[in-house]
């Protein structure tokens, strides 16, 4: 197939997750024989942070206007099979509209902040990137979030027909590697400054920091206020670039994870960074929410701490082999459901099942979907 796709990012991975799960997924399908094209607004944010601005498995059309880049965009459709607009495209609006008057086969919407889409779209019945009205036009709606907010996307909002494409990794990027002594610690987390989440940072991470002054935090992430004030033995990773994410997760004795509080009301969402700690061997550490235990089994594949208290102890009172074992057990599952490959089929199977319409309701019953055969 010839895939068109409308994107935040695929250039860079500064202060977004949007571009490591484009990279993954396009690679992926480039991998099976399809054709990409990515159409990126120039932002200056990114122009200046661009750690991927040539990807060998797709062709980026950069543009500075919505105006300029209108031929060529339409040209590119007319051609193509599958038309993706992902979330937080600062074009989205014109280009759903566009994709809806093009001959492309398939239309779709891949949708990688579900919970903070359906919030604007129940408040106001639009967001920047996405109006109410246009959601029944998709022949599908690709979303990074499953369960229960699914069918509300196709009961309240009219969606065709709603299906997880939840992120993914890349195992050739993401694996076990030796230790790295410039991220060796005993509790990493990666991630992009977000208010709502400081307060489970400080909790889960700031915390154990304080209480155990001997051992080594590392926090890696942009946007962090200047203002903050970390423990002595937190050091600070302004940006690392994708390539040493592998390298950053596997030399952590353990790596946290912190979810948006959207992601968290919603449940069954997520991060991208859950399944590249995973894939990397690292001993995962997460906040809950609902849905979690789809993913991974608590305390077997991902520890779950209640409290700081229980974040020292892990730290302190398990021992190497038993943190390690967590670890193995959640990179085998991640390498059996998650990687980029595994998404790119189900990504293949649901256009399949969107072609093949009508669809009996019963087919739609049981979301979300870990794998699709």
């Amino acid at each position: 197939m010839k895939i068109v796709i409308f994107g935040l990012s695929i250039t860079s991975a500064w202060g977004n997750g949007h571009a490591t799960t484009f990279r993954a997924l396009c690679k992926a399908l480039h991998a099976r024989g399809h054709r990409i094209v990515f159409f990126e607004h120039d932002l200056e944010w990114y122009a200046g942070n661009r750690d991927l601005p040539e990807p060998s498995f797709c062709e980026v059309r950069l543009y500075d206007d919505w105006a300029s880049v209108l031929p060529l965009a339409r040209a590119e459709m007319r051609g193509c099979d599958v038309v993706v607009v992902g979330s937080y495209f600062p074009d989205g609006v014109q280009a759903i509209k566009e994709a809806f008057d093009s001959p492309a086969p398939l239309k779709t919407f891949y949708d990688i902040d579900t919970p903070i889409t359906v919030s604007q779209l129940r408040q106001n019945r639009r967001t920047d990137y996405l109006l109410q009205e246009q959601v029944p036009g998709f022949d599908v709606y690709f979303s990074f979030t499953g369960g229960p907010m699914l069918r509300e996307i196709e009961q309240r909002f009219g969606a065709s027909l709603a299906v997880p494409l939840y992120c993914s990794f890349d195992p050739e990027q993401y694996r076990s590697f030796p230790v790295n002594k410039r991220f060796a610690c005993d509790l990493s987390y990666m991630g992009t400054y977000a208010p709502d989440r400081q307060p489970k940072i400080d909790e889960l991470l700031c915390t154990p920091a304080r209480m155990l002054p001997d051992r080594k935090f590392i926090v890696a992430g942009p946007q962090y206020p200047k203002s903050l004030k970390w423990p002595k033995n937190v050091h600070r990773i302004t940006h690392l670039n994708p390539r040493w994410h592998g390298r950053f997760y596997s030399s952590s004795r353990l790596t946290l994870n912190v979810t948006r509080r959207d992601m968290v009301q919603a449940g069954y969402s997520p991060s991208v960074r859950l399944f590249e700690a995973a894939a990397s061997g690292a001993t995962l550490v997460s906040d809950n929410w609902p849905g979690l235990d789809t993913f991974f089994r608590p305390q077997q594949e991902i520890l779950l701490p209640t409290s700081a208290d229980d974040v020292a102890r892990y730290i302190t009172d398990i021992d190497h082999a038993m943190l390690r074992a967590i670890g193995l057990r959640a990179q085998a599952r991640a390498l059996d459901e998650h990687t980029s490959s595994r998404r790119a089929e189900q990504f293949e199977n649901f256009l399949e099942l969107a072609r093949s319409r009508p669809i009996p309701d019963q087919k739609l019953a049981s979301f979300p979907l870990p794998a699709v055969s």
